[in-house]
């Protein structure tokens, strides 16, 4: 594609990036796309699917206690909570303010380990990075930040989430749509949002403005970026996915280069 030369241009010294459409098949590709990045929170929609898998299993319930009192892991999933960013700190009430949570998510690592009687770095493996043949992935810490990847590998969970082989679709449905609707918070690196929507692991864009993602990008895009230089966002309305991932940390340069390159990506697949 030719929207993705863009990204010859960005401060970095290596990125790569992919185009997937809602059938599974590749738009376009550029850079190295098998060679491995630190993901930092898009390690996050992994963590999530592997929760979802669990649920679906019956290993746990959504609505289970979870994290602090009053906490639920479908709390925990959509930052809402109350627990603090990077501490084990309850800051507000459950389901009160959305609070994004690396701690919520270590958590949710912890209580699928339990449930299961599987390390979660293992059960993530065996749910949702093997099935997919996604064999350049791995975690390697903290289930909020610590995973691994590709842009091939993570090139075959965005279709995945377009055309769900591991979840009923109907569950990828509810992961990708406003849980706890109303609730305001920071959205990193851009500021308080009221609303600041999320599904279950998954950033909802809504109408959010200034936002990661492109102008012209539907409301119903889903997806996730981090600190590490990487975003991952799937557009329903646009039929199609993008994945990115770069070795600077996320800054300036990205909040300018991506939404840039996004709206170029969505106006060449829709002219």
């Amino acid at each position: 594609m030719e929207s993705l030369r863009k990204i010859g241009s960005w401060p970095v010294d290596t990125a790569a990036a992919a185009v997937v459409r809602a059938d599974g098949s590749t738009a376009g590709s550029y850079g190295p796309v098998d060679h491995r990045f630190p993901l930092a929170s898009v390690t996050k929609p992994l963590t999530a699917y592997a929760v979802l898998v669990a649920y679906e299993e019956g290993a746990v319930e959504l609505d289970e206690p979870a994290g602090p009192e009053g906490s639920t892991i479908r709390h925990l999933l959509a930052h809402a909570s109350g627990l603090a960013f990077d501490e084990h700190r309850t800051m507000a009430p459950p389901g009160e303010r959305r609070l994004y949570s690396n701690a919520g998510f270590e958590v949710l690592g912890d209580h699928i380990a339990k449930a299961t009687g599987i390390p979660f770095a293992e059960y993530l493996r065996q749910a949702v990075l093997e099935p997919l043949g996604m064999t350049s992935t791995e975690l390697a810490g903290s289930p909020a930040k610590d995973g691994v990847s590709t842009v091939a590998d993570l090139a075959r969970f965005a279709a995945e989430l377009q055309a769900p082989r591991l979840l009923a679709p109907a569950t990828v449905a509810e992961a990708t749509s406003v849980v706890f609707p109303g609730l305001s918070g920071v959205l990193p690196g851009y500021g308080h949002r009221k609303p600041n929507d999320w599904g279950l692991g998954f950033e909802i864009r809504g109408e959010k403005s200034p936002h990661w993602t492109g102008v012209h990008s539907s409301p119903r895009t889903f997806g996730h970026f981090g600190q590490a230089g990487t975003f991952l966002w799937v557009d329903p309305d646009a039929g199609a996915a993008c994945v990115a991932l770069a070795d600077r940390a996320f800054g300036g340069w990205a909040s300018e280069a991506w939404p840039v390159l996004t709206d170029a990506v969505l106006a060449e697949l829709v002219p």
